[in-house]
């Protein structure tokens, strides 16, 4: 039987992985940010026809279903799209189970993109340096790195080197991230599936060398929606303190000789707001 038909035989049956997904629409609603969720019809038929057309992680989501639906919970809760460079769907092996299940991986434009949305930066910057390419950086004398491409060259070299670094709102630059062959290494070592010829390790590395120096960056610059939500209380809070007290119900009347309202209220505490 052809991939087609498998696929087409498991959806009849109502309990395939791609049929099960569109079950747990209002759950993976739940819990996506509110610029995904006006669109979850579109984010839930790209994910089915990913897995359709790729018969290894249609095999892996039917090994443990509740294990996909998991990884779509978690790419639903962070706001980034399954099966593209904002977060892969890998089919990896697992010892104990002895089959393939799907399991998430962040890609750098999901890193990225999760930098934006806590809204500290302006911009972000993540770069492949390449053999023939001019690069130079010296930590503590340089703000940023000084990165010279020859574009006429058809061959850019090997990779050779990463960077990563971001501007903050106010103009200032982050720590910046350069990595080497031997931080890519160590990194790549980490994972169980690197060797696989299905792993984007293999099938796009110059990504997932950006996906690692970007994973560094984002020690250093708010990731998270709280960061957002944290600035919107501190606002609210200088705002409070701004605010006129509202005047006492009875006002009493000016003293003989003094201009309407100008009695004492005593000394006025102030707070210098930067």
């Amino acid at each position: 039987m052809s991939n087609q038909s498998v696929s087409t035989a498991i959806e009849k049956r109502d309990n395939g992985p791609a049929a099960i997904v569109e079950q747990y629409r209002e759950s993976l609603e739940l819990v996506m940010p509110s610029h995904l969720q006006a669109r979850v019809g579109a984010w839930i038929r790209n994910t089915q026809g990913l897995i359709r057309r790729d018969p290894k992680l249609m095999e892996a989501a039917q090994n443990d279903v509740g294990q996909f639906i998991a990884v779509l919970m978690d790419a639903g809760r962070l706001g980034l799209e399954p099966g593209t460079e904002q977060y892969y769907l890998v089919p990896r092996w697992n010892k104990k189970k002895r089959c393939t299940e799907v399991t998430g991986v962040r890609g750098y434009q999901g890193e990225i993109e999760l930098m934006y949305r806590a809204g500290a930066v302006s911009s972000v910057i993540v770069e492949a340096v390449y053999s023939n390419d001019g690069f130079q950086f010296r930590p503590g004398r340089d703000e940023r790195p000084v990165h010279d491409i020859d574009w006429d060259l058809e061959d850019r070299g090997t990779l050779r080197l990463v960077y990563a670094y971001a501007v903050m709102k106010d103009g200032a630059t982050s720590k910046v991230v350069v990595l080497n062959k031997g931080h890519i290494a160590k990194a790549m070592a980490k994972s169980d599936s690197a060797d696989q010829s299905w792993s984007p390790w293999k099938t796009d590395t110059e990504a997932m060398w950006l996906k690692t120096a970007a994973h560094r960056l984002a020690k250093w610059v708010p990731t998270s929606a709280e960061y957002m939500r944290e600035q919107i209380r501190a606002q609210a809070v200088v705002d409070s303190e701004q605010r006129p007290e509202p005047l006492p119900a009875s006002v009493p009347a000016p003293a003989p000789g003094t201009v309407d309202g100008d009695y004492d209220e005593g000394p006025v505490e102030g707070e210098l707001v930067d």
